[in-house]
């Protein structure tokens, strides 16, 4: 494949499932290094084929993990075997080669079924581009990977393109299963599985939960994305068209960034949260502090929305102290009026529903104790929820005092940009993309630590 090929293939079809990776640049490379091997600082070097005489240098915030080193090596061997067909159109080899990420995905995840499963997947994307009865549908099939003698005769290829099949299952709570081959088993009710620990977005925790090292889940939901879960996980999604590869305890580990105080099972409320609104498509922000930053932080709050009377009084000690200041002696008795009372009657004074209602719901617990669906519900709120390092929540919806400036990702990218100096501040689009940022001491500028699509 010539150079310019190659290029275009990873930026076009590499780079958006390696979600927040980057191509930096290429090195000088010989038939003795591998096609696909680890770098330096999280990077990951790639040539086309053995003989190639240069390697692409591909960076992002997380250290690339074995099984996406096996998955890239499937994809440049189905790539290279689609090059190597002569004569091909231009337009049909490009389609070609995006059906080579499916099939290298369906070849890593099924082994010796990846041809049923790349069937399956084929005829899921057809339903994601149809409708029934006007209406957009939800899917769910499970692709059991143990061996059967059992004698089945109805193939997926005979019922999967039909109406009523469409009805069947919803790809959360019921699927439709077929063997290895294809054929159909049955059908499988998700109303009750035992509680094994899963990480997936919480509407399809029980197909992940289900789905272990020998059943493969697939669901298509109305929004048109495609998730495949195995070995108790969301591994790939296929959204916006692009198809994603999710390596979810990576992220859950940089969410504590540069913090030893920081408790994983704080970090894992907060990534799957933040999995939750992505696939709800219902946007949010979240400010997760280190350590004895809630001071800093807390500059940038409205005292009406803050839900922790312990916060509630930091703050007002903050903006006393600082009022007694020769420069705001002007403004001082204001501030003084605004914080004359305690932290019940201040809410009442200052008609505080919101905050009062969700103090109240919250009833005092740590993020992490909070129910999943309750977390998810209040992330989506207009404005920021606030953790401090130990899990308490400081503040839901709070709309931030930050520095101006100018953003194409609005309001939410530049509240998450600036107070990302205070720990690592996690942004969730609309269109569902997470972007994770931080700094640290040497560097004060916040920078991207990882981006989930």
């Amino acid at each position: 494949m010539v150079k310019e090929k190659f290029y275009d293939v990873v930026n076009r079809l590499i780079l958006p499932l390696f979600t927040g990776s980057q191509l930096i640049g290429e090195e000088e490379s010989n038939a003795r290094e591998a096609e696909v091997a680890l770098g330096k600082q999280n990077s990951l070097l790639i040539k086309p084929n053995k003989m190639s005489d240069y390697r692409l240098i591909i960076k992002r915030g997380r250290a690339f993990q074995t099984f996406e080193i096996n998955l890239l090596k499937n994809i440049l061997k189905e790539i290279d075997t689609v090059n190597e067909a002569e004569y091909l159109d231009p337009t049909y080899e490009l389609t070609l080669q995006e059906k080579a990420i499916e099939k290298a995905i369906c070849d890593s995840i099924a082994l010796t079924a990846s041809s049923t499963m790349l069937g399956l997947v084929t005829f899921l994307n057809r339903w994601s581009n149809r409708t029934y009865e006007g209406k957009k549908i939800n899917f769910g099939i499970i692709l059991n990977l143990n061996d059967t003698d059992e004698e089945l005769s109805l193939h997926y290829k005979n019922i999967l393109s039909t109406d009523f099949f469409a009805l069947l299952s919803d790809g959360k709570s019921s699927f439709v299963e077929f063997n290895r081959d294809g054929y159909l088993m049955g059908y499988v009710s998700l109303s009750k599985i035992r509680n094994y620990s899963s990480t997936a977005p919480n509407e399809f925790n029980y197909v992940a939960k289900y789905c272990g090292e020998k059943k493969v889940g697939i669901a298509l939901t109305e929004n048109g994305d495609l998730l495949i879960f195995k070995n108790r996980t969301l591994m790939f999604a296929k959204r916006r068209g692009k198809w994603n590869i999710y390596s979810h305890e990576e992220v859950i580990q940089l969410l504590g960034y540069r913090s030893p105080h920081s408790l994983k099972e704080i970090r894992r409320a907060i990534y799957l949260s933040a999995i939750d609104c992505s696939f709800k498509y219902s946007g949010g922000i979240i400010i997760y502090l280190k350590k004895d930053s809630a001071s800093l932080a807390l500059s940038h709050v409205d005292a009406r929305d803050i839900v922790s009377e312990k916060y509630y009084k930091l703050k007002k000690e903050i903006e006393l102290e600082e009022a007694d200041k020769l420069y705001n002696l002007s403004s001082a008795q204001k501030t003084k009026d605004f914080y004359s009372c305690d932290y019940e009657e201040f809410l009442l004074k200052n008609k505080c529903y919101k905050t009062q209602c969700l103090k109240q719901i919250i009833e005092g617990k740590k993020f992490h104790e909070l129910g999943r669906k309750l977390r998810e519900e209040i992330i989506a709120m207009d404005g920021a929820t606030i953790i401090d390092f130990d899990g308490t929540v400081i503040a839901v919806g709070a709309i931030l005092k930050i520095e101006a400036r100018s953003l194409s990702g609005g309001g939410r990218l530049a509240a998450a940009i600036d107070l990302a100096k205070y720990g690592v501040s996690i942004k969730i689009s609309q269109d569902g993309i997470i972007q994770g940022f931080s700094s640290d001491k040497k560097n004060p500028k916040s920078k991207l630590l990882f981006t989930v699509s």
